[in-house]
Order: structure tokens, then sequence, then C-alpha cells
């Protein structure tokens, strides 16, 4: 398979950055999207040309690292996965693909594909905890917790941190995330102690690190690798009101 690849290349947030023309060839269908970039990389080494900058880490589609924009979607053409699970049978031998990294004003580009999240990592550290001490294993059921209500914590968990939410929505907005978070704890009764400054907090640093507001169009959830669902944002909305009003 040979392919024709639009790589944003920029050396850092201040630079200006431009598109660059790469040629795939030798690709096999059953590569995943980064392996197709780690030949597209030997190859550039061995000219003696800077390969192209991404990032990653587990490649199991866990850590959340891949954050890339292909052909104008996060993570590419497929729903529920991540770029690092996206094989290249989703592409046709001649094919041109656009690669860009995640634009929103509070993810900076560090170099080429690679962008600084940090800003998702501030607002957890603002609430994303509990203080409830764990210890050792308790009894089974020494606090008992609803079906429905573990499974919509555990589903509100799932949510990677990628960014993703951010780069799909207009506003940059960050709701989703936040919002997987807070129902993470707010649904737990161990949650509960920091219910109410959880929520505000988190909040309050969401806007402190510019995200837009949320534009209510689901482009979020639709691009999410772990498909995290938009009533988490009504979640987050009721429990910002209550704390508000307490």
């Amino acid at each position: 398979m040979k392919l024709t690849l639009h790589v944003w290349r920029q050396k850092d947030a201040k630079s200006k950055g431009k598109f660059a023309v790469y040629q795939a060839n030798d690709i096999l269908e059953d590569m995943s999207f980064l392996e197709m970039l780690d030949v597209v990389n030997e190859e550039l080494i061995a000219k003696g040309e800077e390969p192209i900058a991404f990032d990653h880490d587990c490649r199991e589609g866990i850590c959340g690292c891949c954050s890339l924009y292909i052909n104008g979607r996060a993570h590419g053409p497929k729903r529920g996965i991540t770029a690092c699970q996206l094989h290249m049978r989703s592409f046709k031998d001649g094919d041109t693909i656009f690669i860009e990294p995640w634009r929103a004003r509070p993810f900076p580009v560090i170099k080429d594909l690679i962008v600084d999240r940090t800003a998702l990592d501030r607002i957890i550290q603002a609430g994303g905890y509990i203080s409830a001490r764990i210890g050792s294993a308790q009894d089974a059921n020494a606090i008992l917790i609803g079906h429905d209500q573990a499974e919509a914590s555990m589903d509100a968990a799932a949510c990677i941190g990628c960014g993703a939410c951010v780069a799909a929505c207009k506003n940059a907005s960050a709701m989703l995330f936040v919002s997987a978070k807070v129902s993470h704890l707010a649904l737990l009764p161990q949650g509960l102690p920091e219910r109410e400054s959880r929520v505000l907090n988190m909040v309050a640093q969401m806007d402190k690190e510019g995200f837009g507001a949320c534009t209510n169009t689901g482009a979020c959830e639709a691009e999410c690798p772990k498909e995290i669902k938009i009533t988490n944002i009504a979640r987050l909305n009721r429990e910002f009101l209550r704390a508000t009003v307490i």
C-alpha cells in the first residue's frame, strides 16, 4: 500500500507550522496507524532528515497519548478507538491522509503532532480525588452500591484523558472530560465528602485554563474513543448547581 501523507510540522508553540508531504511506501494493511508513522520515520532517519514527532506510550488504547487528528477527525475515521488502535486496512492504496495535532488554545504545540495536555492534569489536581481512607479491602457488602449506579460510575471512569473531546468541539470545551471525572466520584459513597468542593474547583480550573463552553452538538461524544456519554455533562451541571446553592 502506498499513501500520501500531509503531516503538520511545527518546531514549537511559538514557531509557525506548515504541512509537509511524505510518501508512505510498502505499508501493510495490518499495521496500526502509529506503526505506519514508524515506517515513515525510519525512512526519514535513513535520509538524514528529522523524524515526525508524535506522542505514544502503551499503544493499546489505554494511555490516551496518541492524540492525532486524522483526516479531520480525532483519532481517525473509526468510532470508539484511539489512533493506536486504528489499522491501515481502514484506508485504501493511493489515499491521501492529513495528520494534525489537537488544535485548542489550552493545548499548545510542543513539537509537530505533540501537544501539551497538562491543563487536563491541573483540572484533576483541583478536585479529582477523595479523602476517604481506603486502607485494606473491606467486606464485599460493607458499602452497598446499586448496580446501575456502579455501572454509571465505571462508565465515566473509562475516560483516558486523551483530549479528543476538546479537539472535536468547535469551542474547545473540556466539559465531557470534566463531567466524566466528576461523575465517576460523585456517584460513589467514597466521593461524597468532597462532592461540592470537587465540582466547584474543577469547573473553576477548567475556566482558568481557557477551555470553551459546551456547544451541545454532541461532537465530543461522537469522537470519544471510550464513548463517554454526554449525559455526564448534564450530571456535571446538576452537581455544579447543587454545590452553588448549598
